[in-house]
């Protein structure tokens, strides 16, 4: 094995994790109810961070074989991870496919059959639901498909030809909600956690196992998000983890600083106290960016989306991380090597500085249908206040979907109006109202 090689399996290995990262929260998504979607989408989060922790103990274990010169160290780690995802090659072939884009597809009875295995399909009432969900799906896609045009990766970030539906908005939201994601501190106490940990004053023996133990708690943290993302919603899930992970960050800088000076005047045990400190901080951030932060930039890009380019905006989302997270790997040993501890001053900045960007500009989308929250975003406006105000309108004018028991009431589109203080596409089919039933 050469250098070469190794970076051409890296390329590869990077190319379907990126295609897994781009569709699997949205198949999550398309197939959850949407009063636990978000529910759904932190347990992948909790699995996804298991695999982390098993990677790093296993690298950790292996490094010590062959006085650490072994070619062992690397290649099992490397090979470990094949029968993995041959276990997912196979299971993928009994994966539901997304009533959404079977609809997409005009394959509606599948859809009707899959919601219905889906949701539950034992009695009447949920024979309902079920319908009314579908017709729900329908009149969307059907609402998209007279708005806009098929659109490429161009088209999406700069906003043509989507008309009121505004993807321009929605891809520069997700790409800044990654790269926020990145700048509060998560890249850098990944993976520079020895050095944060140095730092403080650990040994080089002691840091290796302190970041692995700092991960244990990450995968932890990550089942508060579980119980908590679709009870408080996406909005104030980001809120605390600001709060918390910038006091986290401040207080880890702070007592970094104390402990070096207090070595610099001799005082070892002092130094020791407020190194353990420090390293507690640290645990306190991840702990908290794993009930907040982890999920929720994964999740919104799934959510907003209209039908037609979902898989695409949630590829504008892994853009965004990609670029976040590859700018602060490299800025990182350099932030260290001159700026120390204040580095960590700098992420709890970035803490502060997004709750009011969250507050302005990113509406809530938890409790929300993915119907609903399609027609969120169509407000001119880009203020998160605007939007609501458009969606609460909408629904007084009957213009948001309804279920009412078998019967689906709703408007189809046609023309497009102004509602206020932002024009939005309103649904009309002829200008009538259209009543559909469930037949079950």
């Amino acid at each position: 094995m050469n250098h070469s090689w190794m970076i051409c399996a890296r390329l590869v290995n990077g190319w379907g994790t990126g295609i897994l990262n781009a569709i699997v929260p949205v198949w999550a998504t398309e197939t959850a109810e949407h009063k636990s979607r978000g529910q759904f989408v932190a347990i992948e989060f909790t699995l996804n961070i298991l695999g982390v922790v098993i990677a790093y103990w296993l690298e950790y274990g292996c490094s010590f074989y062959g006085n650490g010169e072994s070619s062992f160290i690397w290649r099992f780690p490397v090979a470990f991870q094949i029968p993995m995802l041959i276990c997912l090659a196979a299971m993928v072939l009994f994966f539901p496919e997304s009533p959404r884009w079977l609809v997409k597809m005009g394959r509606e009875d599948e859809a009707r059959y899959i919601l219905g295995r889906l949701r539950g399909d034992s009695s009447h009432e949920d024979k309902e639901l079920v319908e009314a969900e579908l017709q729900d799906i329908i009149e969307s896609c059907q609402y998209e498909r007279s708005n806009f045009r098929r659109q490429t990766y161009l088209d999406m970030l700069f906003g043509t030809r989507s008309g009121k539906l505004h993807t321009g908005r929605r891809v520069q939201l997700v790409v800044w909600f990654q790269i926020m994601q990145e700048w509060i501190g998560i890249a850098g106490v990944t993976i520079y956690a020895p050095t944060i940990f140095g730092i403080a004053g650990m040994s080089p023996a002691k840091r290796q196992w302190i970041a692995g133990l700092n991960n244990v708690f990450y995968m932890f943290s990550t089942l508060i998000c579980v119980f908590t993302l679709d009870r408080i919603g996406r909005r104030w899930t980001c809120y605390w983890g600001s709060v918390g992970q910038g006091i986290a960050m401040a207080l880890a800088g702070g007592f970094s600083k104390l402990g070096q000076d207090a070595r610099a005047a001799g005082d070892l045990s002092k130094a020791s106290s407020y190194g353990n400190a420090a390293v507690a901080m640290v645990y306190i951030f991840t702990s908290v960016f794993g009930a907040t932060w982890l999920t929720v930039p994964w999740l919104y890009p799934a959510e907003i989306f209209p039908l037609e380019i979902r898989a695409k905006g949630n590829t504008w989302g892994v853009v965004g991380w990609s670029i976040g997270n590859g700018w602060l790997t490299l800025l990182c040993p350099i932030m260290f090597q001159h700026l120390g501890e204040k580095t960590l001053y700098i992420f709890a900045a970035c803490n502060a500085i997004t709750i009011p960007m969250i507050w302005a500009l990113y509406p809530e989308t938890s409790q929300r249908t993915l119907e609903e929250i399609n027609l969120l975003f169509a407000s001119d406006s880009i203020w998160s206040w605007e939007a609501e105000k458009n969606l609460a309108l909408l629904k007084e004018q009957g213009e948001v979907p309804e279920r009412r028991n078998s019967v689906l009431s709703a408007r189809r589109p046609s023309s497009s109006t102004d509602a206020a203080r932002g024009s939005v596409a309103r649904h009309h089919h002829k200008g009538s109202t259209v009543e559909v039933e469930s037949k079950v």
